[in-house]
Parts: C-alpha cells; sequence; structure tokens
C-alpha cells in the first residue's frame, strides 16, 4: 500500500502534519493502513517533513517530486522506486487526509480485485443524508450490481445520479489498481469527462478499464479543512 501526502493544501496548510492527538495526521492514516493487513505500507511524500514524521514514528516513507497534479502520479513514481523489479502486481492508493479510515476499508477495496476481469477497485456507500443527494461536492458512483457488496462503475458524476426511485451512492476516494492498470492511467492524457467533471477516474473509464466498486456501510471523515481537522480531533480524541 502507498499512502499519497504532499504539503500543498491551499485551504489546509501543511495538512498532513497538522497534529490530531499529539500525532500527525499522515501518521494516523500509515497506522490504518498498516491494520490492514494486506502488505508493506509506504508513504509516498513531497517534502521530507513528511517522510520526518513518518519515520519518527516507525514507518516507511520516500520522498516524491513535488510537481505531481495527482496522487495517483505520485504513487507511480513511489511504487517505481521501491519495488523497481516489478515484483508487485497491485498497490493499494489510501489518501493521506482519511484519518478515520477503517482498516476493514481498506480490505474491502482490495477484494474485488480477486476477479481477473477488474482493472481497478474503490469504495462507495450508500448515501442516507437528503442534502449529500444533490451536493456537487458528494461525487456519486452510478454502477450495475455484481454482488450483494459491489457494483460495476458505469460512471462518476457530482451531479445527483441516477434519476429515479432507490439507492445513490457516495464514492470513496480510496483504489486498488493492477500495477499495468495504473501504468496505463498515469500515461494517458486528461480525457474529456475527467476534465469536465473534475473526476480524474473518468480518464480510467473512457479509456475502456474496469473499475468495480466495494460497498462499505460509512464515509471516511476526508479532512480538507480547519473544521474537518477539528472534527477529525474530536472522533480520535484531541
Amino acid at each position: 500500500m502507498i499512502v499519497p501526502a504532499r504539503m500543498g493544501s491551499t485551504r489546509l496548510p501543511n495538512k498532513p502534519l497538522a497534529l490530531i492527538a499529539g500525532e500527525p495526521m499522515i501518521v494516523h492514516v500509515w497506522r490504518r493502513a498498516c491494520e490492514a493487513g494486506i502488505g508493506p505500507v509506504v508513504v509516498a511524500a513531497d517534502a521530507a517533513e513528511i517522510v520526518d514524521a513518518v519515520r519518527a514514528a516507525g514507518g516507511d516513507a520516500v520522498l516524491t517530486r513535488p510537481d505531481h497534479v495527482s496522487g495517483s502520479d505520485r504513487i507511480f513514481e513511489a511504487l517505481g522506486r521501491i519495488d523497481p523489479g516489478l515484483t508487485a502486481e497491485v498497490v493499494v492508493n489510501v489518501q493521506g487526509d482519511l484519518p478515520t479510515i477503517a482498516p476493514e476499508a481498506i480490505r474491502a477495496c482490495f477484494s474485488p480485485l480477486s476477479d481477473p476481469a477488474v482493472d481497478v477497485a474503490t469504495l462507495a456507500a450508500e448515501i442516507h443524508v437528503d442534502a449529500e443527494r444533490t451536493n456537487p461536492n458528494v461525487v456519486k458512483v452510478v454502477g450495475s450490481r455484481v454482488g450483494e457488496t459491489r457494483l460495476r462503475a458505469l460512471y462518476f458524476t457530482r451531479a445527483t445520479a441516477p434519476h429515479g426511485d432507490g439507492p445513490l451512492y457516495h464514492h470513496i476516494g480510496l483504489y486498488a489498481y493492477r500495477r499495468a492498470a495504473l501504468a496505463r492511467f498515469v500515461d494517458l492524457p486528461p480525457s474529456e469527462l475527467e476534465q469536465r467533471e473534475k473526476l480524474e477516474q473518468l480518464r480510467l473509464l473512457e479509456a475502456g478499464m474496469r473499475i468495480d466498486v466495494a460497498l462499505v456501510d460509512d464515509v471516511p471523515l476526508g479532512v480538507d479543512t480547519p473544521e474537518d481537522l477539528e472534527a477529525a480531533r474530536r472522533r480520535l480524541g484531541g
């Protein structure tokens, strides 16, 4: 597993090092990823301060280029550096701003790749709050059910979709990639729908790759603002 982390958040500067219960946020995410128990965990950072914080907690981290436009590009660079022999066939991208992510959710994201037809796996949870149905900051996944807790993704959107009666699903930005799919993804130019919706996963779908979605019970708290940080502190005890 690789956890991308960068210092340059406009809404919450130095976000990975923000303290929660006495420890940097990135350390909390690294611990949750380790607790998932599905492989080694490395933090891919854009600043030496993040690397130092993770190593001080006993973790592994690598310094990557500061100019990557996405976490996917950052983890691809890190993967090439930590596994030049190409032994890892799958990499899980655990976002560095999800300090409350449950280890079982990380394991759930990994599970759809047991199907060889799946290129990339991700997560979603059913929306139960009416305001989230129309909130463009809540990304929805539209998919066909292929199991009791799994969808095949057909589209991702900031709009309210699909229309009509039935559940809507809140996409959670955690991904498990086959290595070949990640390599292809970062080599592709941004796609038309990706640029329109501002959702990079649409590049995968437009290129004909298959994304399956594991359904989980809860959406982890993503920390993007000072208010989110305070919520994370309340939830994690400080």
